[in-house]
């Protein structure tokens, strides 16, 4: 069993770091009104996109050093004066000043996450497809029916919040971006997305949906398999998936023998 240390954790936390930093060098430019921003910081990075985004908090901090108090003010500036709350991950195996300042400081709990990871070999294999199914990459034209697919999976009373279409579609103009779909009888039924992130040789696995009637087909397992053959041909070494506990994303997961490497938890601030 392998051991996950410091310098591990690190290449495991640019699975959520770096795709919110593109992501918000896109927004840069396709919704320039919400004044999005990301900055480095403690060896990682503070990432604002939008009030109330999903997208948008501190990640990576104190893996190179000590996190200070000034990274903090700095921190808490940079979401105060956007109009957000302080948003930040504390990673158990990151700098321990970080969680001491932030608990005197009154955050509280936001969101709590297992990080799971799998070795990925060269020779990385696709798997069976389902009968009756096709799975290929997705195509830019169809970044509106990504976006249906994950919509209805995550929110099937449509409740989903109002940028969660322009969260999801500039994913289809990013470098490195993993777009794939699963249909059935020519109709796109399920999705899966990532990131290859190169100069960690990670890939980041999100974006994952099926539609509530195909769902056990197997399709998921299918859409994974492709993603991981696909970022292992692409020099990647380890693939990455965070998820809340207990959920049917960790136990597909773990079925493709990832395995939780520590949990991890959002702390906020409001102001």
């Amino acid at each position: 069993m392998e051991f996950v240390d410091q310098a591990f954790a690190r290449r495991l936390e640019a699975a959520e770091e770096i795709p919110q930093v593109y992501y918000a060098r896109l927004y840069q430019k396709l919704r320039p009104e919400i004044n999005v921003a990301a900055e480095p910081i403690s060896g990682g990075h503070m990432i604002f996109a939008g009030v109330g985004s999903l997208i948008g908090r501190a990640v990576g901090l104190g893996f190179d050093g000590p996190v200070s108090a000034a990274d903090v003010d700095r921190l808490e500036e940079f979401y105060r004066s956007r109009g957000g709350p302080a948003q930040v991950d504390v990673c158990p195996l990151s700098d321990g000043n970080l969680m001491e300042l932030v608990k005197k400081r009154g955050y509280g709990l936001f969101e709590l996450n297992n990080v799971l990871y799998r070795r990925l070999p060269a020779d990385e294999e696709m798997g069976p497809v389902p009968v009756g199914t096709r799975i290929r990459a997705g195509r830019s034209e169809e970044a509106e029916t990504f976006c249906r697919i994950l919509r209805r999976s995550f929110f099937p009373k449509d409740d989903a919040p109002n940028d969660f279409d322009a969260m999801v579609t500039p994913l289809f103009q990013m470098e490195g971006a993993l777009t794939f779909v699963a249909e059935v009888e020519g109709q796109a039924v399920a999705c899966g997305a990532g990131l290859l992130i190169p100069e960690h040789k990670v890939v980041a696995l999100f974006g994952a949906g099926t539609l509530a009637e195909f769902r056990g087909r197997g399709l998921q397992t299918s859409l994974l398999h492709l993603r991981m053959q696909v970022a292992a041909q692409a020099g990647c070494e380890i693939a990455v998936i965070v998820t809340q506990g207990g959920t049917t994303s960790q136990r597909n997961a773990e079925r493709l023998g990832f395995r939780v490497a520590y949990s991890k938890a959002t702390l906020i601030r409001k102001f």
